[in-house]
């Protein structure tokens, strides 16, 4: 896929791993539209790049919240047009430290499930319409090998990427045929906020940089034969 004005909305996009999705799509001549919680914090990501000439977009939006959803990209279509690619990047861990799931609030599960879960299955309703209409489009979902492997206190999150996951496969087979496509990327473990929050004994210099995996989601992304219902691990395999 040749990225040059292809429209494209990056949820979580503040910071780590969706600000360089954000900054990577852009350099490659995309219009991108990031979205987040944070207000501030988002257009401390966009303000730079805007400066550098990029088209670049911030929304403050929160994809847990379903009022939110129709009038999100209802202003990412305004402001770059039908999208083409979507990107669930936005995630909680839920409570930190991460508690034991006998331990787990019912309330802190379904905030959990709210982002990592609905938020996607939400805006890939919102946007899959157009994306049939016009017989393309890429969804993309960022997963996690705590989907497919079971640790102990990561219990709300691992539920949550283990239904996107099968989530993201009855998509990829329901829409077959159709020209839009549906993609999972785990992207490893990664020099984040999240995951300092998660492991905060981990040490940085052992972990990736959020940008070389942006590049390698990038990679993934124009690749044409890429088939739909696929999963992707970010460190197996090199950016172009």
């Amino acid at each position: 896929m040749d990225m040059r004005n292809q429209a494209v909305l990056v949820t979580g996009a503040s910071r780590g791993l969706g600000r360089a999705l954000m900054e990577a799509f852009a350099r490659r001549g995309a219009r991108v539209v990031g979205v987040a919680r944070d207000a501030k914090a988002l257009e401390s990501a966009v303000t730079p790049l805007k400066a550098r000439g990029l088209a670049v977009h911030g929304l403050a939006f929160d994809v847990g919240d379903k009022q939110a959803i129709y009038p999100l990209v209802g202003a990412a279509t305004a402001l770059v047009g039908p999208l083409d690619v979507l990107i669930n990047n936005a995630s909680t861990l839920g409570p930190t430290p991460l508690p034991l799931l006998l331990d787990t609030a019912c309330e802190d599960v379904s905030q959990v499930l709210e982002v990592n879960l609905l938020g996607p299955f939400r805006l890939t309703k919102a946007v899959a319409g157009s994306m049939v209409v016009r017989g393309r489009g890429l969804i993309l979902n960022i997963t996690s090998d705590a989907a497919v492997s079971a640790y102990p206190r990561w219990g709300a999150y691992s539920v949550s990427k283990a239904a996107l996951e099968h989530l993201t496969r009855i998509w990829a087979s329901e829409f077959e045929g159709s020209g839009v496509r549906l993609l999972t990327v785990d992207p490893g473990d990664m020099d984040t906020r999240m995951h300092s929050d998660a492991l905060p004994d981990a040490d940085p210099a052992t972990l990736a940089k959020p940008e070389d995996v942006a590049a390698r989601i990038l990679a993934l992304v124009e690749a044409r034969d890429t088939a739909s219902g696929q999963r992707f691990e970010a460190a197996s395999w090199e950016a172009a």
